[in-house]
């Protein structure tokens, strides 16, 4: 039982953080939160909607930019999966998308990604990943550099000085956050 001067703290499994739109369960796990944003039915209707009035593949590709896109990566960054069936979930979404597009069903998913000049959600959560590394090492963010990295303590390292040392982390849930994983 938690207290916080002697009142009662309730503890839950499952926690709604409205702040950045996140379901964080107890042990970390971005399982849940993934549950929730796979499950949109914007996809669905997307195409049916634009499938009645144009069978242009650069519209719909677009709407599913504009509309669904976003859903799966918004605040990434906190929440990022690290295991592969939560990856593989995710990318399902885009993976329906491009499948079910009229005249590209004997493409493979890459190819429908390179005709549709679209990238892969991992790879586009992995550059969000690093654009926010770059920023707080180089202080253009609020985040300090200290609070989240520490220089590779070897003397000699070979090409930059902006070489990273990852700390051993005690707990599993805390070493696949960004603030422990760079």
């Amino acid at each position: 039982m938690l207290h916080i001067d002697r009142n009662r703290l309730l503890v839950v499994q499952i926690c709604r953080n409205l702040g950045v739109g996140l379901t964080v369960c107890s042990d970390m796990a971005p399982a849940v939160h993934i549950d929730q944003i796979v499950a949109i039915k914007r996809i669905n209707v997307l195409i049916r909607y634009y499938a009645v009035l144009c069978h242009v593949i650069k519209s719909l590709t677009r709407a599913f930019i504009t509309y669904v896109r976003p859903l799966l990566e918004y605040n990434s960054i906190i929440w990022s999966p690290y295991l592969q069936q939560d990856i593989d979930r995710i990318e399902q979404v885009q993976r329906r998308f491009s499948k079910r597009l009229r005249g590209r069903s004997n493409h493979t998913y890459e190819s429908k990604l390179n005709l549709l000049n679209l990238t892969s959600l991992e790879l586009r959560r992995l550059h969000n990943d690093l654009a926010l590394c770059y920023r707080i090492v180089f202080g253009l963010t609020v985040l300090k550099f200290d609070e989240f990295f520490q220089r590779n303590p070897a003397t000699q390292t070979h090409g930059h000085a902006f070489k990273l040392y990852k700390r051993n982390c005690a707990h599993r849930s805390r070493s696949v956050f960004f603030r422990a994983c760079y």
